[in-house]
């Protein structure tokens, strides 16, 4: 398989993405590659990201790429997982603490800083409605989170998210209360659940 082959097969299998640090792991040059992106029209969609002209820009995915560290969580994570019907206002990502977020707060992205021990509480891999895998929180996570910080949070997205997942069949009641437990909301959870279910 010659170069051009090979990138012809690595866009594909990343659905029109071409990245540069895969590109380096085949030993195929800067200066190949960007001859490569000229030549097939691909636009730079930030450092080291390329797309093919047929491509729609994903923004989720691309930022996920660019800050692996990052979970997205919040009206994000609803949207997401169709605990609310109307998109996002702004990005909204979980990190850990120390993590500089200046660059994604200049871009107007909402970040929360988390604790080591609740950072990585409930992260799942989820579907883009462009097709591609990111990570966020779970379903629990969220709704526990949304109920944390009831008061930064809309009314109608509140209300929307919390009795969307509560009359949810596939919802896992359990792992909602462990979560509140860790995340210390434990008795507010009890009120929605006992109200609701």
């Amino acid at each position: 398989m010659n170069k051009k082959e090979l990138l012809d097969k690595m866009t594909e299998k990343n659905n029109g993405y071409l990245f540069a640090s895969e590109v380096e792991k085949e030993n195929i040059s800067r200066t190949y590659l960007a001859e490569y992106v000229h030549s097939n029209n691909f636009e730079r969609v930030a450092k080291g990201i390329y797309i093919s002209e047929d491509t729609w820009e994903d923004e989720l995915f691309i930022m996920q790429r660019c800050y692996p560290n990052i979970i997205f969580s919040g009206e994000t994570a609803l949207y997401l997982h169709q605990l609310i019907d109307r998109e996002y206002n702004k990005i909204c990502v979980s990190v850990p603490r120390g993590f500089s977020g200046s660059r994604l707060r200049k871009k107007g992205v909402e970040i929360h800083q988390e604790k080591e021990e609740t950072y990585n509480l409930g992260i799942v891999e989820i579907e883009t409605n462009f097709g591609n895998k990111i990570r966020c929180y779970d379903r629990e996570r969220c709704i526990c989170d949304l109920v944390k910080n009831r008061k930064k949070t809309e009314v109608q997205n509140y209300q929307t998210a919390l009795v969307s997942y509560l009359r949810d069949k596939d919802r896992e009641l359990s792992k909602l209360m462990r979560y509140a437990k860790l995340l210390k909301i434990e008795d507010e959870m009890k009120k929605y659940v006992e109200v609701l279910v």
